[in-house]
This record gives structure tokens, sequence and C-alpha cells, in this order.
């Protein structure tokens, strides 16, 4: 008599994250998706997580020990803002990633029970597989837009790209008093942060800790950079950028009150597409922003086109829906609060806000 075949076995779980062995199984799975993002990676959601105080987790459906469906998430509490699971956590992207044969109903079936069981009245999937509208879930996409384009062929061709009135504000950064550094050592992260703490507070924003970007750049390596515009040796831009399959992202960026002025901001953004065309990049993805803001316009006014982006979010029955956008009118007036604040006092409470927001 022969023996009966072994049935294959499916299940969905949760990764033991602090097993090395399985941080290079989802690293592996990443590297091989051709839906993946930066969001996707170890590198980012359970750096980024880890870093704001928050609880990385990562949920996959398994068929015979292979990863055929992949889910990154960060479990974040904040008092102010309550709890909910987020995919992925500070990021723009990062949603389910599936391979044929994935039940993405299950893995959405899962997570909700694990909010509830992680007592999260909320969960927001930004990108990839989403569930289908109904049962407490929601979709937008209306909300924010995305921006990308190729790269030029060389410096004037990528000049001559940008539409003739941006270009003309490119120009005169060029003449001006202006260097640019890249790095990623000590001098780049400290001149950055100083940027970004100014920028974050002058938009009525809470600035993020600096030990959620040192952990991106030491979580990405060599795939993380820096780049810092100066005005007479003081830095007065400074953005973040992520390189991903020959894409460069500027992520985390900002300038002080004197950038505007000197055109620093300008200066930056051309500098970052002639960098990353020199690293080997093809492409330049602009990033998110809300749809009909300023940042919206000025990604305009550069030549790139919107892209909307839909995002999915989920409310377990009789919670309220999370609520933190900030052009949400009923937080106009703490927002103004917020730019009015001495720069010493919102940078100190600003991460213990941000950690929260995700």
């Amino acid at each position: 008599m022969n023996a009966p075949f072994a049935r294959p076995v499916t299940r969905t779980r949760l990764l033991d994250l602090a097993d090395p062995g399985e941080l290079a199984r989802l690293e592996g799975f990443v590297a091989r998706h051709p839906a993946a993002t930066p969001f996707h990676r170890p590198a980012w959601f359970v750096s980024v997580a880890r870093a704001t105080g928050n609880e990385p987790l990562a949920l996959v459906e398994e068929h015979d020990g292979e990863i055929l469906a992949f889910l990154p998430l960060d479990a974040i509490h904040s008092p102010i803002f309550g709890r909910v699971l987020v995919s992925s956590g500070f990021a723009v992207d990062g949603g389910l990633l599936t391979l044929p044969g994935s039940a993405p109903d299950a893995i959405f079936a899962a997570l909700e029970e694990l909010a509830v069981r992680r007592s999260c009245p909320a969960i927001e999937l930004r990108g990839g597989i989403l569930p289908e509208v109904g049962s407490g879930w929601t979709r937008t996409s209306e909300s924010h837009a995305t921006f990308s384009r190729a790269l030029a062929a060389d410096d004037e061709a990528e000049l001559t790209a940008i539409p003739r009135k941006q270009r003309a504000e490119v120009r005169k950064s060029l003449a001006g008093e202006l260097s640019v550094e890249t790095g990623r050592d000590e001098r780049a992260r400290a001149a950055h942060y100083a940027v970004f703490c100014e920028s974050y507070r002058n938009l009525g924003t809470p600035v993020f800790p600096r030990a959620l970007l040192d952990a991106v750049m030491d979580g990405f390596g060599d795939d993380a950079e820096i780049l810092s515009v100066y005005h007479r040796g003081v830095p007065v831009s400074s953005v973040l950028s992520l390189y991903h399959r020959a894409t460069v992202m500027p992520y985390w960026g900002g300038g002080t009150f004197a950038a505007r002025g000197l055109r620093a901001n300008e200066r930056m953004y051309y500098g970052v597409m002639l960098h990353a065309r020199r690293r080997g990049c093809t492409h330049f993805d602009f990033g998110r922003s809300k749809t009909g803001s300023g940042a919206y316009a000025y990604k305009r006014n550069w030549g790139f086109e919107p892209r909307p982006l839909t995002y999915a979010a989920w409310s377990a029955p009789g919670s309220a829906v999370r609520e933190v956008n900030p052009a949400n009118p009923r937080l106009a007036a703490q927002i103004t609060l917020w730019q009015r604040l001495p720069l010493a006092i919102a940078n100190r409470l600003g991460p213990l806000i941000a950690r929260g927001i995700g």
C-alpha cells in the first residue's frame, strides 16, 4: 500500500523578528518582489518602530515554509492619537505584497484579528494589495498623490527638462553663494537634523526624534544618504534620500527661513538629481504630497505629474476614525500654536508627540 501524500501546509502567522534568519528571509523576499518598496524592508519598518518606541510586526502567509504574502506593520501607540497598526509606519507606501497562490482575504482577516487582540481600534494600509470596501474598511484616492519621472541623460538635459519658470529659479540658485555636501557621517547627520527641526517647526509639525533618522541611515547603509546645501558655511537646506532599484527618493528634507530667499531648496533638489544619476539612478521619485497643498503645486512646477495614491483604513465597530491629518480644520489652532513655539521648546516636545503619529 502506497503511503498517503502529505498535504501542503498553508498558514498565516507573525514572524519572529528577533531571529536573524527570519529577517534574512524577509529581506530576500522583498529583494525579489517586483512591487516592493524601501518601506517593505526590515531596514525600514523594524528600525523605525524600535527607534520610536513602537513595535514592528511581520505578518506573512506561508506555503510549505515559503513566503507567499507579506505585510510589514508598526504597532503604534500614542496617548494623543491612540493605537493603530500601520503598514508601513512613518512611510508613504509599504502595503501587502503577494505572490500567485496567496489568499489576501486570509491576511486581512488575520490582520483584523491581530488588531483586536492588541487593542488597536484602527488599521492603516498605504499601498499594496488592499481589502474590499465594507466590514469596517474604507478607501481613499483623493488625499495624496506621488510624483516621479525618469532622470535626464546629463546635467544640461536635466536642467532643460525643468519647466521654464522653475528652471530660472534653479539657474539663480546655481549662481548664488551656495555649496553642496553629501555624506552619511555625523557632520552630515547633525546638519540635516538642525535644518529638519527648524523646517518642521515652521510648518507647525512636531519633529521626529533624531534616533528615527539615524536608525534609517544605519539600517539602509549606502542606500541612504544626506545632501545639504550651505550658505557661507551654514546649512540652510538638507534632505535624507533613499535609493532603491535605480530610483532616488528624497524623503525627509526641509529648509530654514533663509532657504527660500537663497533658493536653496532649488539647489538641493537639482543637486539630488545630478548626484543620483552619477550613482547610477535612472529615476527620481519626488515623494508624496497632500492633494492641493503647497508641496503638491511645487512639485508640479518642476514638471512632475501627480499620480493619486490609494490607501485603506479600518476602524473597529463603534470606534471613531483616527484623525492625524494636519489639513483638518480642527488641528489648525494647534498648528498655529506650534509655529510660534521657540525652536528649543519645539525640538524638545516634538519627538515625544511625533513618535506616535506614524
